[in-house]
């Protein structure tokens, strides 16, 4: 009995401490940031970054979806119509940001991703039973930009420019074929019962060479510990709409576990989306 208090003792010397320091508060942080703190907002959910720091996130996302909207003579086969298979993909990605000041941040992500569509029984075309990519995945750089500090009485204001790249010009699941451009911009406000981020954008795809309404979210945050903080997301597009839950265990300053749900609420959107990673940031 003796052994196993010290023991515990012991344990708790060790993790407390750890764990103290985990996301620790700068003294004088007004209450409006407690949430989140003075960094910019980057793309990933409940995430920002500081003058002079970087970001490191490597991470791991899988795709399940029972209905996948396709259109064969779009994969290269003669069928012009709208049919719906079922769609599975593993993805490994990384994203890298850094602060190049107190306004603006700049990123970068690249995936690698496995994909396989099974196709639609209904599908009387010359498509195989499965079709299967892997390779390269999507390549995007993002601008971040901040207009306006959050105050005890206005949200903070951003914007942001992405680009994606066309690096997969003749692969049909996986990868972008054309240039892709996405202009958006949003608000921050921290209560005492939460942070509320609202965004919207519009994009250009080059390869339909049309524009319209992009991304919309709405983001609610709350650290609920020292070290850790949940949020809840609705994210879009047109009649893709899914509800995310994202968890961050703070394990110390330079370091977290980000846990991701992604569920499909229209039938357009994924199914289910689940992430997981590991996020240094220096």
């Amino acid at each position: 009995m003796k052994n196993i208090l010290l023991i515990f003792i012991a344990i708790n010397g060790i993790i407390f401490p750890f764990c103290r320091m985990a996301i620790g508060q700068v003294p004088d942080t007004p209450a409006f940031l407690k949430d989140r703190g003075t960094g910019i907002p980057t793309s990933m959910f409940s995430t920002y970054i500081n003058k002079g720091e970087f970001i490191i996130y490597p991470f791991y996302e899988y795709y399940y979806d029972h209905n996948f909207e396709y259109k064969p003579a779009e994969l290269g086969h003669s069928l012009e119509q709208d049919l719906r298979g079922r769609y599975r993909a593993h993805e490994g990605l990384i994203f890298i940001g850094y602060g190049i000041s107190n306004r603006l941040a700049v990123e970068l992500e690249a995936a690698v991703i496995s994909a396989t569509l099974y196709k639609s029984k209904a599908d009387s075309s010359s498509m195989p039973a499965e079709l299967k990519e892997s390779g390269l995945g999507d390549v995007e750089t993002q601008i971040r930009y901040r207009w306006a500090n959050e105050s005890l009485s206005r949200p903070e204001i951003f914007s942001y420019l992405e680009i994606v790249f066309p690096f997969q010009k003749n692969r049909k699941l996986i990868g972008t074929r054309d240039w892709e451009f996405k202009l958006g911009s949003g608000l921050i406000k921290g209560y005492r019962w939460g942070t509320v981020t609202l965004r919207a954008g519009i994009e250009y795809d080059a390869e339909e060479k049309k524009a319209g309404l992009g991304e919309f979210a709405i983001e609610y945050m709350k650290r609920i510990s020292k070290t850790i903080r949940v949020s809840f997301i609705v994210e879009g597009s047109e009649d893709e709409v899914s509800l995310i839950s994202d968890l961050q265990f703070h394990i110390n300053k330079n370091m977290f576990i980000r846990i991701n749900n992604g569920f499909g609420i229209t039938s357009k959107a994924t199914d289910y989306t689940p992430e997981a990673g590991i996020l240094f940031h220096f």
